[in-house]
């Protein structure tokens, strides 16, 4: 079992090999394909006169063979096919790096509007440190890089995670410029196609194990900040908790702006919430994935310009329903900030909406999607808190590698390998009870190094990309609190609009999904028409719409069920109208009971006032 270097001879020239006499020779065959980068089959033979070819196998080692210290071994490969590849493979590496600035794949407007940003912090000549001309720079006055720590940490308020983009600017701060940058997607999972060994659990080798992995907190972020137009928009969410004391789930829909407080950062504008089929208690949610307007409501808010940014949901008990306060259940160091469960539903989304990358070997990488929690602060009032969980949690949940925890909603627990799965080593760094940092197994984890966190709030000006009155068409799936869609109700929330405000009427997310679905209403195909012309705000052509001839059928139905007026009656003044005649009872239509003289209806054999008999 000792150690040897054998002499390999190519026609690269001469290479060295460390190996064992009791490696086997498919362990050799390993070596020379890595040393060599040879993708395809070769030939190993014992000596230069190829006397005696040397077969891979997994049976036979190296010393069966008679192999020494110091032996030459000669290999031979199909050189023009290794050449091909190689200029293939460079080619399409050189392709791509070319087209990093106009990547073959949509991405994300913010995204390409911050790639064509300069990014850096220019600062004014300082009068008492600079010691050169208007036109000089110095270490003092030179512009600030996006990613400076000491800027970042000087501001105010301080700001602990760089913006994605500042993130990309860092990688390509070097000196080649980013050449060689590749963001790569972490796999927890046995990479498939390996015919080394039987399929797991039969065997696993380093080709296709995935490596383990190390938690550490990001640095970075893909949205700084989340804001709400207006806060109309948090009060008809939160109307259905007031009403009812159950919690709720809701879909943020909106759009992805620059956030100029922070370098080359993002934010996420909420324009409105839809609420999919669920299910609420006071404690719990039961959401519905496959919610069967999901589509509908994809489409509408694609044509209004919006899109699906992330998702919210309320913890919130009443504390003093005069006081109107809520119970602190989050954020303190005794309770957590997401639960494990929550940090799984967050992956979940995220990996559903990933975010399109140049710089991604997969052509995404990350999320922009964001997760927004309704619960109560240290005041015992309605606070907003904005979460993202890390690329890593994404990837322990995508392959289902990550689990919740029984009794604990703040730890979460990383699966053991099984004969089904193949669970790669995952580990947390932390500080002992002496202050010494320690690595630890995830079983189980603490969800905190699993999140990023974020702010949210609203903005000093509201604005409306959508009807933000008071009067709102009922919003769906709310049957439990009474809040119905139905065509009586359509009618009294247009009876609220007159004909000068019937844009703000149409311009509602609820409304237009309703009047996409509603199978006695032919709208459908109008509707798409309808949403562009209130992305454009096209007065213009909204009256042309009014007039089609599908929106004249919903105006004549609201005729026809129109209640008919009662006229109002005088019977005093000077056009009194004659009093109706007073219809005295006639004999014929009662009867008298002999035994308490009750005046009983005909037909009832029984008096109704003591009950006996007729006669």
């Amino acid at each position: 079992m000792s150690n040897i270097v054998l002499r390999i001879q190519s026609a690269e020239g001469v290479k060295r090999v460390n190996c064992k006499t009791s490696d086997k020779v498919t362990r050799l065959f390993e070596k020379l394909q890595e040393l060599f980068n040879i993708k395809e089959e070769f030939n190993l033979y014992k000596d230069r006169k190829k006397s005696e070819k040397i077969i891979r196998s997994e049976k036979r080692s190296l010393q069966s063979y008679g192999l020494v210290h110091g032996d030459i071994l000669l290999i031979e490969w199909d050189e023009k096919q290794q050449q091909q590849d190689s200029c293939i493979n460079g080619t399409n590496q050189v392709k791509y790096n070319a087209e990093k600035s106009v990547p073959p794949f949509k991405e994300d407007d913010v995204d390409l509007e911050l790639e064509k940003e300069d990014g850096r912090t220019f600062r004014a000549r300082n009068e008492q440190l600079c010691r050169h001309g208007p036109t000089g720079k110095c270490v003092h006055c030179v512009p600030l890089e996006p990613f400076d720590e000491e800027y970042l940490r000087n501001a105010d308020p301080p700001i602990k995670f760089l913006s994605f983009h500042s993130y990309l600017r860092k990688l390509r701060s070097g000196v080649d410029k980013g050449k060689f940058v590749m963001l790569e997607n972490i796999s927890c999972k046995i990479k498939p196609g390996c015919l080394e060994h039987p399929p797991w659990p039969g065997g696993i080798c380093t080709k296709c194990q995935p490596n383990a992995v190390t938690l550490n907190r990001q640095s970075y972020r893909h949205v700084d900040y989340v804001q709400f137009e207006n806060p109309q928009i948090m009060d008809r969410f939160l109307d259905f908790w007031r009403k009812s004391g159950n919690q709720r789930i809701g879909y943020l829909y909106g759009r992805y702006e620059q956030h100029k407080d922070v370098p080359l950062g993002i934010k996420a504008v909420v324009c409105a919430i839809y609420e999919p089929a669920q299910i609420s208690s006071k404690q719990s949610v039961k959401l519905n994935m496959s919610d069967p307007l999901e589509s509908t409501v994809e489409d509408i808010a694609g044509r209004l310009g919006l899109q699906r940014v992330g998702w919210i949901f309320t913890d919130l008990s009443a504390k003093d329903l005069q006081m109107g306060t809520v119970e602190h259940h989050r954020g303190t160091i005794d309770s957590f900030f997401l639960s494990a469960q929550e940090c799984m539903l967050a992956a979940t989304f995220q990996n559903a909406h990933p975010n399109k990358c140049r710089y991604a070997r997969d052509t995404f990488f990350g999320s922009k999607f964001v997760t927004v929690v309704v619960t109560g602060d240290a005041d015992n009032q309605i606070h907003f808190e904005g979460y993202q969980v890390s690329n890593q949690c994404m990837a322990l949940v995508r392959d289902g590698c990550f689990i919740p925890t029984i009794d604990a909603p703040e730890l979460g627990y990383v699966k053991e390998s099984s004969n089904e799965q193949y669970v790669p080593d995952v580990f947390y760094k932390l500080k002992d009870s002496f202050g010494n940092e320690v690595t630890s197994l995830a079983r189980p984890l603490p969800v905190e190094y699993l999140l990023v966190d974020l702010q949210v709030a609203f903005p000093l000006e509201p604005s409306y990309t959508l009807n933000g009155g008071r009067d709102t068409f009922p919003v769906a799936n709310r049957q439990s609190i009474g809040a119905s869609q139905d065509f009586n109700t359509l009618s009294s929330y247009l009876d609220k609009y007159p004909a000068e405000r019937l844009f703000d009427a149409l311009n509602d997310l609820h409304l237009l999904v309703y009047l996409s679905t509603c199978d006695m209403i032919p709208l459908k195909g109008a509707v798409e028409e309808l949403s562009a012309i209130l992305k454009e705000r096209d007065m213009d052509r909204l009256g042309s719409w009014l007039a089609r001839e599908e929106w004249q059928t919903v105006e004549t139905l609201r005729t026809a069920q129109a209640p008919t007026p009662v006229p109002n009656q005088n019977y005093v003044g000077p056009n009194a109208q004659p009093l109706p005649p007073i219809r005295s009872p006639q004999p014929d239509d009662q009867w008298a009971c002999t035994h308490c003289t009750f005046h009983n209806t005909i037909g009832k054999e029984a008096c109704e006032m003591c009950g006996l008999p007729k006669q």
